[in-house]
């Protein structure tokens, strides 16, 4: 998984949050209410985790 570590505008952690975010989106729960209670208040941290797709799957072949 290749997830930034930071978010690329501020600098804050935003990948510790991914395995969390991502586990329960998938269990149903509503993105904005998840990255609330994670505590990711800023546009350009949440910006980071809804728009990230993981495509290290798709290119790995190729190297």
């Amino acid at each position: 998984m290749m997830i930034p570590v930071r978010c690329f505008t501020c600098g804050n952690v935003v990948g510790e949050h991914w395995d969390d975010f991502t586990r329960r989106t998938e269990a149903g729960e509503d993105p904005a209410e998840v990255l609330d209670d994670l505590g990711v208040t800023r546009h350009c941290c949440r910006r980071m985790i809804v728009s990230h797709k993981d495509l290290v799957d798709v290119v790995a072949p190729y190297q």
